[in-house]
This record gives C-alpha cells, structure tokens and sequence, in this order.
C-alpha cells in the first residue's frame, strides 16, 4: 500500500512543536482518569533572557533545558480519503467488509526540532508560614515600673 504525505503549510512554514520529557510518571486523579484529554496539568514558563524553563505542576516546580534532537520529527494527521469507483467494485464482487478502498493520506501539520527536557528531581513549592502572633488592642504595654 502506498501512503502519500503532504504538506499544506508550504515550504518552511510548518508551525514549530516541542515534547517535553519528563523523569518518572504524571498521574491524573481518579476524578478525572476518563477525561484527560486537554487537561491543564501545569504552567509551563521560560524567562526571556535565559534558556532555562520551569514547569509547575501543582505545588511542585521543575527546572528543565532546551536540547536539539538529532533528527527532526513530523507530526503528522491521518486523513482517510475514499475511492468511489473501487467501492462499487467491491460491492459487485461481493467483498463487502473490507477496507481496500480506503486510501490513506497523511499531512504534515508541524516539525519538532527541539525538546525541552527536565531531568532533575522537582523542587517543593510549600514555604513554612510565619507564627501568627495576637496583639491585644486597648491595653497599654509595661514599659517599665510607675
């Protein structure tokens, strides 16, 4: 079977992707373990004048690095495209049920050149909380003997 890859973004115009890889396992709620599809699990930030990134993912942040793949990878979308002709001809001979006039066609929808990689254990985001301390109002503080 021949697989036929296109590019609709024209010559040196497809968007700009990253993977971020991470050390160890994102596990997601029980509440929301069927559903995670578009879930925010964090904030991912680089400040402007370095090359570092953080990742936040509750009360915990990650210190990770820009590293360039060796190869670039495509990420590519599936489209399904059907022949007409050869589906009556599947229909006369009677091989219904099979999928040989599906033509598959794959875009090109993005290039990833670069990850972004957090290989460090991530650090507590949780301070210690200052003592509060009452002061009671109205009453003059000793200052020394009268």
């Amino acid at each position: 079977m021949q697989i036929k890859v296109k590019c609709s973004c024209g010559e040196g115009g497809c968007p700009e992707w990253a993977i971020v890889e991470l050390q160890g396992v994102v596990e997601a709620q029980p509440l929301f373990q069927n559903r995670i599809q578009n879930l925010q699990i964090g904030v991912l930030c680089r400040p402007s004048s370095q090359e570092s990134y953080t990742f936040t993912v509750g009360y915990h942040e990650l210190i990770g690095s820009k590293v360039s793949l060796k190869k670039p990878i495509l990420v590519l979308k599936k489209i399904k495209l059907h022949n007409k002709e050869e589906e009556e001809e599947e229909e006369e001979e009677g091989g219904g049920g099979v999928n040989s006039a599906t033509a598959v066609e794959l875009d090109v929808i993005g290039v990833i050149r670069h990850k972004i990689l957090f290989k460090t254990r991530p650090k507590a985001l949780i301070t210690k909380t200052q003592p509060f301390v009452k002061e009671k109002i109205g009453e003059p503080s000793p200052v020394g003997p009268h």
